[in-house]
């Protein structure tokens, strides 16, 4: 009996496991798909476009949220003169 107990509650962590795994994939494919929007915007294309969008990515690792990645896009947007709404960048996001 306690080997069908054991086999459950590992059954329950590779579960739990791979859920997380999916989610971080879902978050990082949502994160670079934003930073290609954002590159978009600021005119870059190809290899350079790709390279912004990594910049973007790993922005969002300094702290919990998006406030980070969003606070870096609004930056950028400013440093060349692009007038983008918050809200349009939310929704480019989500």
């Amino acid at each position: 009996m306690s080997d069908a107990l054991h086999d459950r509650e590992k059954g329950f962590e590779r579960k739990y496991q791979l859920d997380q795994e999916q989610e971080f994939r879902a978050g990082a494919r949502r994160d670079k798909l934003f930073g290609q929007w954002a590159a978009g915007k600021l005119g870059h294309t190809g290899a350079a476009a790709d390279t912004y969008a990594a910049t973007v990515v790993d922005s969002n690792f300094e702290k919990p949220g998006d406030d980070d990645m969003l606070d870096k896009v609004k930056a950028d947007f400013k440093a060349a003169k692009l007038a983008v709404s918050d809200a349009e960048m939310v929704a480019a996001l989500h």
